[in-house]
């Protein structure tokens, strides 16, 4: 099996960083490397974040989505942020210690579903209820 070359991390670390609200450049740096789509940044001490996770985080949709249809592996973040309710029960119920865990940044899921807005707000009173 041939191994490919580490990613440059200067490149991950913009890739993530600009995954936070800059679609632009998002779609550009993904075209110029496909594979950064599930490439994670340790912000330190831990704090791990992969683009999909920068973009939860900030409400990003439109972000969240291209990331999603290019490739990038869904967590139950994103899918709170995107209010895919059925995925959040479905994980909650198979791991629900997984409602305390912390996302990139230490946010809980339900900020995270918070940011989804309206989208997301039976996902919100889901979290709540529990």
């Amino acid at each position: 099996m041939d191994t490919k070359p580490a990613l440059d991390l200067k490149l991950v670390e913009e890739f993530v960083g600009v995954s936070h609200g800059n679609f632009d450049r998002v779609k550009e740096l993904l075209t110029q490397e496909p594979a950064l789509v599930n490439a994670t940044w340790d912000w330190g001490g831990g704090d791990f974040e992969t683009a999909l996770g920068a973009a939860a985080h900030m409400g990003n949709k439109a972000i969240a989505n291209y990331l999603l249809e290019n490739g990038a592996r869904i967590d139950v973040f994103a899918a709170a942020m995107l209010g895919k309710l059925e995925i959040v029960k479905a994980a909650l119920s198979a791991y629900p210690e997984a409602l305390d865990t912390p996302g990139p940044h230490g946010i809980p899921l339900i900020i995270h579903a918070e940011a989804g807005g309206e989208e997301a707000k039976a996902v919100v009173e889901f979290l709540k209820s529990l």
